[in-house]
């Protein structure tokens, strides 16, 4: 019998701390200390990369960089890269555009006392340089990108276009690929610390693998065989669902569609590659939106919503074949939510992949609850970064919902909080061996606290973090017992 564990989820940039984001520095080794303590043995984030449209972390610049934001600045000072680290009055919810401004500055400040003591670090970042397969492609995209003031690279000249495939660069765009490669190399640098310091806590991190690529974004630029693409590099189709339990309209995500045949080709070296770089950074991997693999929804590019679409089979088996025929020993967690047809769940149990249950949904038809969470080789949540918080989603439910829940979970009275335990105690002592809690339910947060809503772009998307861990400090017995309880300890 496989160990039952528990799991926070929290993204990256939720957590508290002084610099506006949160980052690598101390809240998030705190965060460690306090699953180690509690009895929380996952932590679930989602992606880190460089954020690119509407700052969601699920259309990057990049697959494989990290976000320069998550820097923390703190450890900068302790390595002696900056003198001093800066205070921000904007803590909650998160100002991105004034905390790049602001990271900018100091990072730069950082780059030049780098250079200074390069010696120090010389040998740590040839053997990063080496690792880092994709970092050329990245830093070149990068570099060209703020040339053309950010805009989009579609948008560029045929020449920038095109620069990927040129040996030689001008002196202007190999300076600013170096910043570029410092700021990885510090990211991935602070980023390895913190994994090997939440496995000494029995700590195991949970990574977020959008299925889909950012169309801006270096992977696409520079491997345009791989995509669905016209001549000047528009895509031709993009990804997306039909109208279901999130939007009646469905949504149109506009990232690219791959070109599976190519791939195939290829023997699907830019998954393995994404995957296998992947492995080093989490001990599992969530793939989000796994029916793509099955079949997927592709919308014409000219099309502005997902209603007009076409289901298409995915590379299923071929794919998974070569996946583990390489990487024997990948964890992956399959998103695999929503109508689903047969098939995907075959491609998923073929593979003895672990599913995700999600009590918001599931909770629709009590007289088959109990049969729908037996599920033991599973994941089971309150709820996911796409749903409302768990207190406002029992706010937003009818009267006799609510009463129909009282009497289920035996409560004298409909009370939303008290709904919200009788959840997560459900939850928790479910058939599934893992169970993860958004960091919200626990701490019963209203819409304020929510993540995303999908379909939407912009603000409040991806705003939301702790204004410090105080509240959570206030849940750890409660949340400890329930532990114990569900022999989740």
């Amino acid at each position: 019998m496989k160990k039952r564990k528990a799991g926070l989820l929290l993204p990256i940039a939720s957590l508290p701390g002084g610099h506006g984001i949160g980052d690598l520095g101390p809240a998030a080794y705190q965060f460690i200390r306090y699953c180690k303590a509690t009895g929380i043995r996952i932590w679930q984030i989602l992606p880190i990369h460089p954020l690119g449209y509407g700052n969601s972390p699920y259309q990057p610049f990049s697959c494989y960089a990290g976000e320069a934001m998550y820097i923390s600045l703190e450890l900068l000072k302790t390595d002696g890269l900056l003198k001093k680290c800066p205070a921000m009055e904007y803590d909650h919810p998160i100002a991105y555009e004034q905390v790049r401004n602001l990271k900018e500055r100091y990072l730069q400040t950082a780059y030049q006392a780098f250079q200074k003591q390069f010696h120090t670090y010389q040998k740590e970042y040839e053997e990063f340089c080496q690792k880092a397969f994709w970092l050329h492609d990245y830093t070149l995209f990068m570099a060209v990108k703020k040339v053309n003031d950010q805009k989009p690279w579609i948008t560029w000249s045929d020449a920038d276009k095109h620069l990927y495939q040129e040996a030689s660069l001008p002196s202007h765009l190999l300076k600013e690929m170096d910043y570029q490669t410092f700021l990885q190399f510090i990211f991935f640098r602070q980023w390895q610390a913190l994994k090997n310091f939440a496995h000494t806590h029995e700590v195991e991190i949970m990574g977020d693998m959008p299925i889909y690529v950012g169309l801006d974004s270096a992977d696409v630029w520079a491997n345009p065989g791989s995509f669905k693409l016209d001549e000047q590099g528009n895509p031709i189709w993009v990804a997306g669902v039909p109208p279901d339990y999130f939007s009646e309209d469905g949504q149109r995500w506009g990232n690219p569609i791959y070109n599976w045949e190519y791939m195939k080709e290829q023997r699907y070296s830019f998954w393995i590659d994404r995957l296998r770089w992947s492995m080093g950074l989490y001990d599992a991997i969530r793939i989000d939106h796994f029916r793509g693999f099955d079949s997927y929804w592709q919308i014409p590019a000219n099309s502005e919503t997902a209603k007009l679409g076409e289901w298409i089979d995915g590379p299923g088996e071929a794919l998974f074949d070569e996946i583990y025929r390489q990487l024997p020993h990948i964890q992956i967690v399959a998103e695999d939510l929503g109508d689903l047809r047969p098939s995907v769940l075959e491609l998923r149990d073929h593979y003895q992949l672990r599913g995700m249950l999600v009590m918001q949904f599931l909770l629709e038809n009590l007289d088959q609850l109990k049969t729908e969470t037996d599920i033991q080789h599973a994941l089971i949540y309150t709820g996911t970064h796409d749903n409302p918080t768990l207190l406002s989603w029992l706010d937003s439910q009818s009267k006799k919902t609510l009463e129909n829940l009282k009497d289920y979970f035996g409560i004298t009275k409909p009370e939303p909080q008290k709904l919200a335990d009788a959840i997560i105690q459900y939850t928790l002592c479910a058939e599934p061996d893992l169970a993860i809690l958004p960091v919200q339910d626990i701490l019963y947060l209203d819409d304020m606290g929510r993540i995303n809503t999908p379909s939407t772009i912009g603000s409040p998307n991806w705003e939301w973090r702790l204004s410090d861990m105080k509240q959570l400090d206030k849940q750890q017995p409660i949340l400890k017992l329930w532990l114990r309880t569900a022999n989740r300890i």
